[in-house]
């Protein structure tokens, strides 16, 4: 159960909370000016924190504020502040949310209020933990592992590229991550706080893929029942990565053609042109330039795609980064269903690194999650040979 801390100088303001709060079942701890409130708060971990405004040796205030910047400065986790005060004005009020507080409710407290307050300041919480374990996870699977030259190559162009709009063309074998340089260059980018929207063109048949991109307006066709904006109106403002371009039809490579050269896109049954900001950043693993001696990809299009072209190389071709790249999926593998990390000994190692990767690191990756279930405490040689 949460653990709520209270402040205030009245003692019959304490032991009310305190009551009530525990009545819930919530776990109450009291201080009774803000010198020691402070103290407390910092020195164990708070689910949430009441404090009065007015009190003798530090005000609500000045320990909101010393409150965060601590917190700040420790990389700690904090706690929701709520401002209660028997001055009650509109100027305090947006002062302590200013300051950060998370909300501001006036005495003579309302019961009601109070515990409307309490579950949502606790929902807010949780709800943030669970955001920075959530990008933590993505950060974690956005991540190019590995020093050799020819990853560095690419780390080198990456962050040289990303601050600028430049359109990139990544290119690259099935498995060797093509997707994470896409992540990295918009998680780089000026238009980082924006969407990133993802399309797979291979996965989208063809007669649809002119909708996904750029949206239809209702009855334009029997299964349109309403309005829908397309993935280029979705990436409004921040990136658009076409992966597998190179199965996009000819028909919608033209639109899409179209809408880099005069940044507005018309969505399927409607004649008005809509304008939009997208980065477009591509992918393919198809030599493109044979798809266009071919007759099935344009060549103009693929001029406006290629002004940086980055190609990702095989697994195979940079064995030396795979003990990075083992202990890599291991940890965040183990970590994802909570186990112990397990470890792959010099044997094991070797084994892997022996082999031929036609699946590249997605294929490493899966066989990586195969050892840690099927294996021993420690991964041998022996039962890469048993499992891999």
């Amino acid at each position: 159960m949460a653990k709520i801390l209270v402040i205030d100088d009245e003692r019959a303001i304490r032991n009310t909370l305190k009551e009530i709060l525990e009545f819930e079942g919530y776990t109450v701890e009291v201080a009774e000016n803000g010198r020691i409130g402070l103290e407390m708060a910092l020195a164990a971990k708070y689910d949430l924190i009441y404090t009065d405004i007015k009190m003798p040796e530090m005000d609500g205030m000045e320990l909101l504020q010393a409150y965060h910047k601590v917190m700040q400065e420790q990389g700690g986790e904090e706690a929701p502040v709520v401002m209660i005060s028997g001055h009650g004005t509109v100027e305090t009020a947006v002062d302590a949310l200013k300051n950060g507080a998370y909300d501001f409710i006036v005495k003579p407290l309302d019961l009601n209020r109070l515990l409307v307050t309490t579950q949502r300041a606790l929902e807010h919480k949780s709800l943030v933990q669970e955001t920075k374990v959530l990008r933590k996870k993505i950060g974690a699977r956005n991540k190019m592992v590995g020093e050799s030259d020819a990853i560095n190559r690419v780390g080198e162009i990456i962050e040289k590229v990303a601050p600028t709009e430049a359109r990139v063309l990544i290119t690259g074998a099935n498995g060797t991550g093509k997707e994470v340089v896409a992540h990295l260059i918009h998680e780089n980018s000026a238009r980082a706080k924006k969407p990133m929207v993802e399309v797979n063109c291979a996965a989208i048949p063809s007669e649809l893929i002119e909708s996904e991109l750029f949206g239809h307006t209702k009855g334009s066709f029997t299964s349109a029942i309403k309005d829908r904006a397309g993935k280029f109106e979705q990436a409004d403002g921040g990136t658009l990565f076409l992966d597998e371009i190179g199965d996009m039809s000819l028909s919608a490579q033209a639109k899409v053609l179209r809408a880099l050269q005069e940044n507005e896109i018309t969505r399927v049954g409607s004649d008005k042109p809509i304008k939009v900001n997208v980065r477009v950043l591509a992918a393919t693993n198809k030599d493109l330039k044979n798809e266009i001696a071919e007759g099935r990809f344009r060549e103009d299009l693929f001029h406006r795609l290629n002004v940086i072209p980055i190609h990702v190389p095989a697994l195979d071709d940079r064995k030396e980064d795979i003990p990075l790249l083992v202990s890599h999926f291991a940890k965040m593998i183990c970590e994802e269903q909570g186990w112990k990390v397990k470890v792959f000994d010099e044997g094991a190692v070797a084994a892997l690194q022996a082999r031929t990767w036609p699946g590249n690191i997605r294929e490493l990756r899966n066989v990586v999650e195969r050892l840690i279930i099927l294996g021993g405490e420690v991964i041998t040689a022996g039962d890469v040979a048993c499992f891999a």
